[in-house]
């Protein structure tokens, strides 16, 4: 069950998955806290939060070189892929906070992770020929009622056009990252290590004039404890998760992938309850364990799905004498 061109195992790339989005929902717990001891704005947090993850990952590189690979992609080449999954994931973060800021964290939230399964599953069956199949369709439907229960369950709710369309372009961005590592990572082309190095390069570059226009210096008699919440997010959330995304995107179908991601406002809820004090409501209880039976499910069919392949390899390799 393992990727043919990348040789990482299809159950590991969901395990990576499913780690890369309970991390993402710390996130957001880890940023409500910065903005209730500081004035940092949400494009300076992502800044420092890419710039940080750039410097933990190169650091990572430097302590722990990676193999050569057996081919080396050309440079342009490799300079497009970054390029493009760098502007992808700027466009991803910067126009889900500017949705949070116009049309509130529900409705952004429910917008944004709810289109990008619909247009990676038809970007997948399009570009890729990737049929998800009835049961597959499913999961995704019970992941989606999913998370408008979990996130719009308490009703307190304001829909804003303008922050919708932010919503939108933001889930497109998220969608065109997501498969075009995959698209990468079907001919061995996608190098999660380098991508996910050059992809921060690039995003931090990207928001670094926008975060000097809103203020990159927080003001706040906080600072060692905003210095370490920052030190949080770059590392957990970011550094460590984004490398996980990146590998386990290459290797497992893209639909499933961004049901998989869908685990991020469940993790916000499970620490918004645990952590922040928050009430625990029927609606977070039943659209948690509806998101959580869908990407079970759909975890269980992406294994079967590369199992089939993997067991035909074998069959066709001789005996040993």
């Amino acid at each position: 069950m393992s990727n043919a061109a990348s040789g990482l195992p299809i159950g590991r790339g969901l395990f990576y998955l499913t780690v890369a989005g309970a991390a993402w929902g710390t996130a957001g717990a880890a940023a409500s806290l910065v903005y209730r001891v500081s004035d940092m704005g949400p494009v300076a947090l992502s800044f420092w939060r890419c710039a940080g993850g750039l410097v933990l990952l190169l650091a990572v590189r430097l302590l722990r070189p990676q193999p050569r690979p057996t081919e080396r992609p050309r440079l342009r080449t490799t300079l497009l892929r970054i390029g493009v999954t760098g502007v992808g994931l700027a466009v991803f973060q910067t126009a889900y906070f500017a949705a949070v800021e116009a049309t509130g964290l529900a409705v952004a939230t429910v917008v944004t992770l709810g289109a990008g399964p619909v247009l990676i599953a038809l970007g997948a069956r399009l570009t890729m020929s990737e049929r998800l199949g009835s049961g597959g369709a499913a999961a995704v439907a019970g992941a989606l009622a999913g998370l408008a229960v979990l996130v719009l369950g308490s009703g307190d709710t304001t829909v804003r056009p303008w922050g919708v369309v932010l919503a939108l372009v933001s889930a497109a961005g998220y969608s065109v990252m997501t498969l075009l590592t995959r698209w990468w990572g079907r001919d061995g082309g996608a190098d999660a290590p380098s991508t996910t190095v050059g992809a921060f390069a690039v995003t931090t570059l990207c928001l670094l004039p926008f975060g000097l226009a809103e203020g990159l210096v927080p003001h706040t008699a906080e600072l060692p404890q905003v210095m370490g919440l920052l030190a949080y997010i770059a590392a957990i959330p970011t550094a460590l998760a984004y490398a996980l995304y990146f590998a386990g995107a290459a290797v497992v179908r893209s639909a499933t992938v961004s049901v998989i991601m869908l685990l991020e406002p469940v993790s916000a809820a499970v620490l918004a309850v645990g952590l922040l004090g928050e009430r625990l409501t029927a609606a977070t209880l039943v659209g948690t364990l509806l998101m959580l039976g869908s990407v079970a499910g759909l975890a269980v069919a992406e294994t079967r799905a590369g199992a089939g392949p993997a067991r035909k390899v074998a069959e066709e390799e001789p005996a040993p004498a």
